[in-house]
């Protein structure tokens, strides 16, 4: 952990036991550098860590105090009990309903899919967009097609390695954003009626992507904190002729679940030993709030049967739409099938990005980014216990932008999320993440966006509204 956030947790732990009591001043930022050795701007970072979890807050030429008392944290929701049965899939109405709702920015974004724009790096990609473009060389316009840019090929193929696997550059074809790798990845392993396990609650991009190939899916029990419950999984297995499974291990959408290594490795030896790909959609896994990224599952892959999909849209620039697949033995059958739908991506966009990380910039802004996130999900939970009756669960991820909150059964999420567009915020309904329209009750939530008066007044209103659903 690095010094700020030991320092966090050390005050944090203080607040809690009582040991610092609301109201009570903080020690002062020069004393307490003083006292350990440190720099007055770690203590400053973790003061500010601290505030941005509502457990201190600063007061006007006065300094730093300790918050009002913290409510007990809410329990997490309960893992998922899908039907064991395989089905077709009609959610894509519903889905492209929630979409269209989002893209008014006078509405405080709880339900949007990406993070604040703001907070990406964009004029420094501009600049290197520019000199990408000047220095380019004409003949890799065309032999860097399909494959993509060698250089950024080779710059995620490092990153794999600080990830704990050894993944070729050849191995990786670069993509139009990660759905397209995700959908190149399902063309190229199914035919229309085969069965696909998925998650449940699941990303709707699978959900859509599986019901347009005309597959069936079978959804597997998730638990809100370690993800895919393996001993289900390998039931559905052993019940269903699974053509492929498709999950998210890091941070999982909508859920945030992250599963752990020894999870990991027991589940590519499960798929291994039945000779199943795994599609992995890892979108998020840059964007941990620890100290260490998440293990990459293809580090446990050695027959090649892990299809592990990236993008730079969530943690970088959406706009730039650079993805990727490191597609183990399946690397020809997949450059094939991007040579049909697309050809190429944009070159030049993935030179500028290859720059980017070949600087270390990329680095160096993946800290303040994950910061934010961090920050933000503590407000939101704050804002939820402030505001919202007792008796919801909640999950908090140790990584990306988003939670899944769930109420009682009385509440209707799709009613909550057309009352809540009326009231001026957008809000995430849990049946747009079922095959079965399931989750009624559920919502995901982003907290990506910087907190404001409009977002707290946005959860001040979801509280009242959910009171009403619920009478």
């Amino acid at each position: 952990m690095k010094l700020y956030q030991q320092l966090a947790d050390h005050f944090s732990s203080l607040i809690r036991a009582g040991t610092l009591k609301p109201g009570e001043r903080m020690p002062s930022v020069r004393a307490t550098a003083r006292e350990r050795g440190i720099s007055a701007a770690t203590v400053i970072h973790a003061y500010e860590l601290l505030e941005g979890g509502g457990l201190i807050e600063t007061r006007p030429r006065s300094g730093f105090y300790v918050g009002a008392a913290q409510p007990a944290a809410p329990a997490p929701p309960r893992s998922s009990r899908p039907p064991t049965r395989s089905t077709h899939l009609d959610v894509s109405e519903l889905v492209f309903e929630v979409l269209e709702s989002l893209g008014d920015r006078s509405v405080v974004p709880f339900g949007s899919a990406f993070p604040d724009p703001t907070l990406f790096p964009l004029a420094r990609l501009g600049a290197l967009a520019g000199t990408a473009a000047r220095t380019i060389d004409p003949w890799s316009t065309v032999q860097d097609l399909p494959a993509g840019s060698a250089e950024l090929r080779r710059q995620i193929a490092r990153r794999y390695q600080r990830s704990g696997a050894i993944v070729s550059p050849d191995e990786i074809i670069i993509t139009s954003g990660a759905l397209e790798a995700l959908n190149l990845s399902l063309q190229a392993l199914t035919r229309p009626g085969d069965v696909v396990a998925i998650e449940s609650p699941a990303f709707y991009g699978c959900l859509q992507a599986v019901e347009a190939l005309g597959l069936k899916a079978v959804e597997v029990p998730t638990h809100p904190v370690h993800g895919v419950e393996l001993a289900e999984l390998a039931r559905v297995l052993d019940q269903h002729p699974v053509r492929v499974c498709w999950f998210m291990t890091n941070f999982q959408n909508p859920l945030g679940a992250l599963m752990p290594d020894d999870s990991r490795r027991e589940l590519v030896a499960l798929l291994r030993a039945r000779d199943i790909p795994l599609i992995e959609d890892d979108v998020y896994a840059e964007l941990y709030f620890g100290e260490r990224r998440p293990r990459a599952i293809k580090a446990f892959d050695t027959s090649g049967l892990v299809l592990s999909c990236g993008s730079f849209s969530k943690s970088l620039s959406p706009g730039y739409r650079i993805g990727w697949v490191a597609a183990g033995k399946f690397v020809r059958a997949l450059g094939r099938r991007k040579l049909m739908s697309s050809l190429g991506s944009n070159i030049p966009a993935q030179n500028a990005l290859a720059l980017f990380l070949r600087g270390g910039g990329y680095d160096r802004y993946l800290g303040k980014l994950r910061r934010a996130l961090q920050a933000g999900q503590q407000q939101l939970v704050r804002a939820l216990q402030m505001h919202l009756s007792p008796g919801f669960r909640i999950t908090q991820p140790a990584g990306g932008y988003f939670l899944w909150l769930e109420f009682s059964r009385e509440v209707s999420a799709i009613d909550l999320h057309r009352r809540a567009l009326e009231h001026g915020f957008s809000i995430a309904p849990g049946p747009m993440f079922s095959a079965r329209r399931r989750f009624g009750s559920c919502l995901r939530l982003n907290y990506g966006h910087p907190w404001s008066a409009q977002s707290e007044r946005a959860i001040r209103a979801l509280g009242l509204l959910s009171r009403r659903r619920s009478t």
